[in-house]
């Protein structure tokens, strides 16, 4: 397990490294400071292929109970890392570093399931309720700005093919384990969305079809760079508008550029005129695969991402293909699932680095 310094030291640069492509990226499409990708209009879709809701609940495994003997023979450890992996637009045509195209968002999702991943959400693995079955690798799926090409329905309330959700939908429809399932962060105009009206008919879908939609502030500010106030008011309004569109109060958030607030208690707690929130978990832009949330040293306040990316420039060491290539050659380094999600399995030599609340619920062998 690397000291707490030097993972300090790492998510900070590739914080850095992530924030500064970006904006890098975004201003040589327009010139100017960009706006969050949420205020873009939305582009044109043909009719949709991809399945409609009844395809898209998410099932748990089957109940079991985890004995050492299960957990060895599964080689379960649920303290190794889990890849949080972090995703910006998904368009046929890339305009900056962070964007996928839908061809290479479905090549992750068919990789990740091959390779015996299953999606969970940012809410369920901040609280540390892990259901994914025995032997398998959990991951989360995450996505900013709630861009028009995250998610939407046609005239038929069908979901739009090429969007992220559809083609969730289309990689769990190949693979059973598969489960769909992802965390879309937004912020004022949520999928570009211009009324509430519209906006509570996207968010009514994704809730009730398993997805979590939650808090990724009002106006996508830099939050180290305004007053601790401004912090919670970002924070509460889209609360605000998360209740009126039957997704809050929410459990999540993600930083903006992934940027800590000077005052980093306000990123997770706090109240403006009235509106409180509190968050189970807060995420950055990048890094590394997360620890654990039943690690000791997990900080439940500065989650770990992975961006979507290949292995070129700054992502030879960062972003998503080299962490997935990496878990794959360090089996040992992996979280792997006992299946029994009241029980956290591990091998003997790692007992200790699981938190004393959770104590009685070790397995170990």
């Amino acid at each position: 397990m690397r000291s707490t310094s030097f993972q300090a030291r790492i998510i900070g640069l590739a914080n850095v490294v992530v924030v500064v492509t970006a904006i890098i990226g975004l201003l040589l499409i327009s010139g100017e400071p960009a706006p969050p990708p949420s205020a873009l209009p939305q582009r044109a879709t043909p009719a949709p292929t991809a399945p409609t809701t009844a395809a898209t609940e998410a099932t748990p495994p089957p109940g079991i109970v985890a004995t050492p003997e299960l957990a060895r023979e599964v080689k379960a450890n649920e303290l190794g890392k889990i890849p949080v992996i972090m995703y910006h637009r998904i368009v046929k045509k890339r305009q900056a570093s962070i964007d996928r195209t839908p061809a290479q968002f479905r090549k992750e999702l068919d990789k990740l399931a091959r390779q015996g991943y299953v999606p969970i959400s940012a809410r369920e693995f901040a609280a540390g309720d892990i259901r994914v079955p025995a032997g398998k690798f959990p991951v989360v799926l995450t996505f900013d700005d709630g861009h028009p090409s995250h998610f939407g329905l046609d005239v038929h309330g069908n979901v739009k093919p090429d969007t992220a959700v559809a083609i969730i939908l289309e990689t769990a429809a190949r693979y059973p384990d598969f489960r769909p399932v992802a965390t879309f962060w937004i912020n004022h105009t949520p999928f570009g969305l211009r009324t509430e009206q519209e906006q509570a008919a996207a968010v009514r879908w994704l809730a009730g079809n398993g997805f979590e939609v939650a808090n990724h502030t009002w106006g996508h500010p830099n939050l180290r760079a305004v007053p601790t106030r401004t912090v919670r008011k970002q924070l509460a309004k889209l609360e605000r508008l998360l209740v009126r569109l039957g997704a809050g109060p929410a459990k999540t958030m993600a930083l903006p550029y992934g940027s800590m607030p000077r005052k980093k208690k306000a990123a997770r707690s706090g109240a403006w005129e009235g509106t409180r929130y509190a968050f189970d978990g807060v995420f950055l832009a990048g890094a590394e695969p997360s620890l654990s949330p039943y690690a000791k040293k997990f900080d439940r306040g500065a989650i770990q991402r992975i961006q979507s990316n290949g292995k070129k420039g700054e992502c030879r060491k960062w972003c998503s293909q080299h962490w997935l290539e990496w878990l794959d050659k360090h089996p040992r380094e992996r979280y792997v699932s006992d299946g029994d999600p009241g029980r956290i399995s591990v091998p003997a030599r790692l007992r200790g680095n699981i938190g004393a609340k959770r104590s009685l619920l070790i397995n170990s062998y």
